[in-house]
C-alpha cells in the first residue's frame, strides 16, 4: 500500500509541477510580490520559479525518496542555493527567502486541492510537500546566512585594505599611515601591501606611521616587529614614526625592545631620515662604482 501511495503521490506532484507549471509560476510570483517587498523584478522571479519547479519535476522522476529530494538531488539544491544567494547579494531580508518558500508551499497545496478528489492521496501528498519544502526552507536559510557572512568577510577585507594604504612619499620611499587597532588580520594586509609596493617601486625605505594608533600593547608591538622583519628581508630599511610620549612610556613599561629599529616622533622626521638613508646609499653606490 505504501508503494502504491508513493507512486500515486509522485504522479500527482509530477502533473502539478509539469502540466500545471505555468499556473504555479503565476500564483507563486503573485504571492511573493504580495507577501514581501520585491527585491527584484517580476521576470527574474518567474525565471527563478521555473528553474526550481523544473528541478523538482526532474527529481520526482528519480528513485530518490520524496523526503530526501532536497538533501540529495543536485539540481534541486543548486536551484535553492541560487534562489537564496541572489537574495543575500541583493541585501534582501532573510524573511524574503522564507516567504518565498512559504509561498511555494501554499501554491502547491492549493494546486493539490484542485488536482485530486482522493482525500487519502491528497493527504499523503500534502505531508510530502510539507516535508520537502520545510527542508528546502532550512537549506535556503542556511545558504542565506553563509552568503551574508561571506559578503561581510569580503567587505571587512576591503575595509582593511582601504584603511591601510601604501603611499609613495618620495623616490624609493614608501609610507603606511596606520589608524585604529593593529590586529593579526590587519597586520597581514599591511605586510602584504607593503611588500608588494616595495617590489613594485624598488623602494629602499619604508615608514610605518603609528600616529593614529590609539594604544600599543605587546600584541601590537609584535605585529610591528614582524612587519619590520619582513621589510628587511626584502632588502629595504624600515622606520617607525609617530612615537608619542605616552606610547614611549607604554613600550618601556612593557619591556618591549625596539632599540634595533629606527623610530621617530613624527612622519616628517622619519621622511628626513629616509632621505638621508637614500643619499647615503646613493653615495656609497657611486664610490663603489
Amino acid at each position: 500500500m505504501q508503494a502504491t501511495d508513493d507512486s500515486a503521490v509522485r504522479d500527482l506532484l509530477s502533473r502539478i509541477f509539469d502540466a500545471g507549471q505555468d499556473d504555479l509560476v503565476d500564483d507563486w510570483v503573485r504571492r511573493q510580490l504580495t507577501d514581501s517587498p520585491a527585491w527584484t523584478g517580476e521576470q527574474e522571479l518567474r525565471r527563478e520559479a521555473k528553474e526550481l519547479l523544473g528541478a523538482l519535476r526532474g527529481a520526482l522522476g528519480t528513485e530518490l525518496r520524496l523526503e530526501r529530494i532536497v538533501d540529495r538531488d543536485e539540481a534541486v539544491r543548486a536551484a535553492l542555493r541560487g534562489l537564496s544567494e541572489r537574495r543575500a547579494r541583493a541585501g534582501a531580508a532573510p524573511t524574503s527567502t522564507a516567504m518565498a518558500i512559504l509561498g511555494l508551499k501554499r501554491t502547491t497545496l492549493a494546486a493539490l486541492e484542485e488536482q485530486t478528489g482522493d482525500p487519502e492521496i491528497r493527504y499523503q501528498a500534502s505531508l510530502q510537500v510539507n516535508r520537502f519544502l520545510d527542508a528546502a526552507s532550512l537549506l535556503t536559510f542556511s545558504v542565506y546566512v553563509e552568503g551574508r557572512e561571506e559578503i561581510i568577510r569580503r567587505q571587512h577585507q576591503q575595509m582593511l585594505e582601504l584603511s591601510t594604504p601604501v603611499v609613495r612619499l618620495w623616490r624609493q620611499v614608501l609610507a603606511v599611515p596606520l589608524i585604529g587597532t593593529l590586529d593579526s588580520a590587519r597586520t597581514q594586509v599591511v605586510m602584504n601591501s607593503l611588500l608588494e609596493a616595495i617590489q613594485a617601486h624598488e623602494a629602499r625605505v619604508a615608514i610605518i606611521d603609528i600616529t593614529g594608533v590609539s594604544t600599543v600593547d605587546t600584541a601590537v608591538a609584535q605585529h610591528l616587529l614582524q612587519t619590520v622583519s619582513a621589510v628587511r628581508l626584502m632588502g629595504a630599511e624600515c622606520l617607525i614614526s609617530g612615537i608619542r610620549p605616552s606610547i614611549a612610556q607604554t613600550v618601556t613599561q612593557l619591556g618591549i625592545d625596539l632599540s634595533h629599529i629606527e623610530t621617530r616622533g613624527s612622519l616628517a622626521d622619519a621622511l628626513a631620515t629616509a632621505m638621508r638613508l637614500i643619499d647615503d646609499h646613493t653615495r656609497r653606490g657611486a664610490v663603489t662604482g
